[in-house]
């Protein structure tokens, strides 16, 4: 087994950056053990900054839980 994983590249992923200077967004594709290495923005400017993923999430509403009944505040016992 142990020449099996000889023959596969690395994981790769893409990162999201997005250029401190002039603002541009960009996608870098790079292997995962290199995920905060300094990269620069097409436009050649050092010191990208790497963006947090965004994720759907199903099922979520957004919206905070409404009180079930019980207690002060969601029992209606409050002025």
């Amino acid at each position: 087994m142990r020449g099996l994983w000889r023959r596969y590249a690395p994981a790769m992923a893409r990162y999201d950056f997005r250029c401190s200077t002039c603002g541009t967004t960009f996608e870098v594709e790079r292997p995962m053990s290199m995920a905060d290495a300094p990269t620069s923005c097409p436009e050649g400017h050092e010191g990208a900054i790497k963006l947090f993923p965004v994720f759907a999430a199903t099922g979520f509403s957004g919206a905070a839980p409404q009180p079930s009944g019980g207690g002060c505040c969601g029992g209606g016992c409050c002025g």
